[in-house]
């Protein structure tokens, strides 16, 4: 899914809050950082990802390599951090239901 120029200036501001919680260190992409990246994508849709300064691989291609293993969109890269979002419809639902009941 391609996000619009629109749609990813509303996401940067809105990941602006946002601390990395996920690091790429010296490993580089590891399964295991793809596996971190995938259970912070269980419970949010935008992702800060850090990338170590020792990492073996630079901060745009690890930003394409990192979107394209989980299925996501480079929202934007700075520095050594990148932001990813990925639509979780399921994660929507939730939040619609505990709207609704905090509402009652």
């Amino acid at each position: 899914m391609a996000l619009s120029s629109r749609e990813r200036a509303a996401l940067r501001a809105e990941a602006n809050h946002l601390d990395a919680t996920v690091t790429v260190g010296v490993g580089g992409i590891t399964p295991a950082v793809v596996q971190s990246l995938e259970d912070a994508f269980r419970s949010r849709e935008l992702v800060k990802v850090h990338i170590g300064r020792n990492a073996n691989v630079a901060a745009r291609d690890a930003a394409a390599e990192l979107a394209r293993a989980a299925h996501a969109d480079v929202v934007q890269v700075i520095g050594h951090t990148t932001t990813l979002f990925r639509l979780n419809p399921e994660l929507r639902v939730r939040q619609a239901k505990r709207a609704a009941r905090d509402a009652q």
